[in-house]
């Protein structure tokens, strides 16, 4: 299995580039998955398509303003993103620089705090703050929010907001789980007046979900780490939703690696910890019986999963049938269902689970 498998052409005008005035104004593709069909709605669709008693599990991650400008001793420009904390005032980093800098290097920000490189993490920088606040805090007085680089602009105030989850809590992640950015207060109390349920589950996303597979063949990936935390009450909830013959639908592509992480032998645990886990096709995903989602980049291991629960083949005319209806794409675009989320026919009993 190749990464160009998962190839389709993207006019770049699709892609989203500012969010619509309202969070529940955006389109709603829905997938059917057992008929192979394919369906144009409205995000405020959203509570006739789903029964009493379904279940929305989301990721209550909250994501920092994690890019940083500074310049080493040197001289030279550095843009510093954030790609996880440690404690109260280490971090690992991507850097942004002309020329790496060497373990024990200074690098002064843009408010004169300094950071001390204590050397590399892996493919990040490991960095210390030599403060007195903690990373937290230096983030929230001075950083900038992180938009994925294919949104083509400067950050703009309006992104602090929308950038973010209304059900943000979990401070930690760098990137935003885009699926759960369609949801506002109204929509929220119209699917609890329909009966559906909701819980979360906390990934807190990493930089590195923007990074491109360089790998050629699937098998020959490594996925970056994320941490997750699955609690004991949602894996209690999920049990007795399943039980009572309701279903379980993950609210973005982190909510399915963070449940499936915490999945042994078809059973759900309760979890807390690292996750290197790599879905696609022929990877059986049992702990979600749905997804909604954006859509995702070519090639991309997100789209990898997604086909892993609808296949390859129908996930791409699905993609194409988007693209022909003018769809918007990526983290600020319209978004899909997935219903039910069953093992389709084109998968082989591959994939990888770490």
């Amino acid at each position: 299995m190749k990464k160009s498998d998962f190839d389709f052409a993207l006019p770049p005008e699709l892609i989203a580039q500012r969010p619509l005035a309202e969070r529940s104004a955006s389109r709603l593709l829905h997938l059917d998955v057992p008929s192979r069909q394919f369906h144009d709605r409205q995000f405020r669709d959203l509570p006739e398509l789903l029964q009493p008693g379904d279940l929305l599990v989301f990721n209550d991650t909250r994501v920092l303003p994690a890019r940083l400008y500074g310049h080493k001793e040197t001289g030279g420009a550095v843009e510093i993103l954030v790609e996880r904390l440690h404690d109260d005032h280490e971090f690992s980093a991507q850097l942004g620089v002309s020329k790496k800098p060497k373990e024990g290097g200074i690098i002064e920000l843009s408010d004169g705090s300094r950071l001390v490189v204590q050397g590399r993490d892996g493919e990040f920088f490991r960095l210390r703050l030599d403060a007195a606040e903690t990373v937290e805090q230096l983030l929230l007085r001075v950083g900038r929010m992180p938009l994925p680089p294919y949104i083509e602009r400067d950050t703009d105030d309006a992104d602090l907001d929308r950038y973010q989850t209304v059900f943000a809590r979990e401070a930690g992640a760098v990137a935003a789980p885009t699926a759960g950015l369609h949801f506002d207060q109204a929509m929220l109390d119209a699917l609890a007046a329909r009966g559906v349920q909701t819980d979360y589950v906390t990934l807190h996303v990493g930089a590195g979900t923007f990074q491109p597979m360089r790998a050629e063949n699937v098998h020959d990936h490594t996925m970056h780490r994320e941490w997750l935390n699955v609690g004991a009450e949602l894996v209690q909830r999920i049990e007795r939703t399943r039980a009572a013959g309701g279903r379980v639908i993950a609210v973005g592509t982190t909510v399915v690696r963070a449940l499936e992480s915490a999945t042994r032998d078809g059973k759900l645990y309760p979890f807390a910890g690292e996750t290197q886990i790599f879905i696609f096709p022929g990877y059986r995903v049992t702990s979600v019986d749905g997804l909604l989602t954006n859509f995702h980049l070519p090639q991309s291991t997100l789209l990898m999963l997604v086909s892993a629960m609808a296949g390859r083949d129908f996930m791409l005319d699905a993609y194409r049938h988007a693209v022909e209806e003018r769809y918007r794409f990526f983290s600020y675009g319209d978004a899909m269902l997935m219903l039910p989320g069953l093992m389709p026919a084109d998968a082989q009993p591959e994939g990888i689970h770490a």
